[in-house]
C-alpha cells in the first residue's frame, strides 16, 4: 500500500493511505474533542428508562447546537445520528422507543463533523447496576483498545496494533470480532488502512508521522462470529452472547501517537461519576 500527501489527494478512498499535516491534526483536534464532549453528555443522560431514540436526539440537537452534522445520518441510507448497540448487538445498532433496563450495555457510536473533519468515537455506557460478568467485559475492551493504542510509533506496523489487542484478550476467555475493523479517518468517514483487531507483530503497512485511524476493538464474552440481521445494519453476536467496543481515533506523530477523543471530563471509561 501507497502512501500520499492528503493536501493532493481527492476527498474520498483512492487506495492510499493519506498523510495529514498541521492542519489536518488540528482539525481532528477540534472534531475529535467535539465529539468527546457530545459522548460526555450521552454518560450524563444513560440511565434505565432512557430510550436510544433519545440519546439519538440528543446527539442531533448537539451537533445543530455546534456548528457540526452526525456523520452517520443518511450515510448509505442510515437514519440516525448514532448507531446505539445494546447487550448482544455488536455494531450499528438502530435507536429505537425501548426503553433502556437496569443491567443493560450500551454502546454509542458518534462520528460529527466539523468544518468537513470527521471526530469519530464510542464507548460503553453501564445502565444502572450491571452484572460483574459484563463490568469485566467493559473492562477488557477499554483495556484492549488502549494497548493496541500504546504500541503505536513511527515505524511499527498496523499489524503490531491488531497483536497487542489479541494477545491481551484472548487470555480473557473473550474473543475479538474479526468481520469489522477500524479504518483511516481525517477528511473522509471510512479510509485507508483498515485496522484489523487481530495480527501478527510486524505485518501489515507501516505506521508513518500524518496517519489518522481510528482503533475501535468489538470484544465478545463468547464466540467471535456475528450475523447481520435483515435491516442490513445491526450486527448481533450468533451466540448471543454480550459484546463491547470502544473507540478513539488516533493520529501517528514523529514521536508516537495522539488520540483525538479524549474525554474532557475525564469520562473514559466506566463507571462514569457524573455530577
Amino acid at each position: 500500500m501507497t502512501y500520499v500527501e492528503a493536501a493532493q489527494a481527492p476527498l474520498r478512498k483512492t487506495g492510499h493511505i493519506k498523510l495529514y499535516g498541521k492542519e489536518g491534526f488540528e482539525g481532528m483536534r477540534r472534531a475529535g474533542a467535539l465529539t468527546a464532549k457530545a459522548l460526555d453528555a450521552v454518560a450524563e443522560m444513560v440511565a434505565p428508562g432512557v430510550t436510544t431514540a433519545a440519546i439519538d436526539k440528543l446527539i442531533f440537537d448537539f451537533a445543530m447546537d455546534h456548528g457540526a452534522y452526525p456523520a452517520t445520518l443518511m450515510y448509505r441510507g442510515y437514519r440516525y445520528s448514532v448507531c446505539t448497540s445494546v447487550n448482544h448487538v455488536v455494531c450499528h445498532g438502530m435507536p429505537n422507543a425501548r426503553p433502556l433496563r437496569e443491567g443493560d450495555i450500551v454502546n454509542v457510536d458518534v462520528t460529527l463533523v466539523l468544518d468537513g473533519w470527521y471526530g469519530d468515537s464510542s464507548r460503553m455506557y453501564p445502565v444502572g447496576a450491571i452484572p460483574r460478568r459484563a463490568e469485566r467485559l467493559l473492562e477488557v475492551t477499554y483495556e484492549a483498545m488502549m494497548r493496541g493504542i500504546e504500541v503505536i510509533r513511527p515505524g511499527g506496523h498496523v499489524g503490531d496494533i491488531g497483536a497487542a489487542i489479541q494477545d491481551f484478550v484472548e487470555p480473557q476467555h473473550m474473543s475479538v470480532v474479526r468481520d469489522f475493523c477500524g479504518h483511516g479517518v481525517g477528511q473522509v468517514f471510512h479510509d485507508e488502512p483498515n485496522i484489523v483487531h487481530v495480527g501478527r507483530r510486524g505485518e501489515g503497512p507501516k505506521l508513518v508521522p500524518g496517519m489518522i485511524f481510528t482503533v475501535e476493538p468489538m470484544i465478545n464474552l463468547g464466540r467471535p462470529h456475528v450475523k447481520v440481521l435483515s435491516d442490513g445494519w445491526t450486527a448481533v453476536t450468533r451466540d448471543r452472547s454480550l459484546s463491547a467496543q470502544f473507540e478513539h481515533a488516533v493520529g501517528v506523530t514523529e514521536t508516537g501517537v495522539e488520540i483525538f477523543t479524549l474525554s474532557p471530563k475525564g469520562y473514559h471509561k466506566p463507571p462514569y461519576v457524573t455530577a
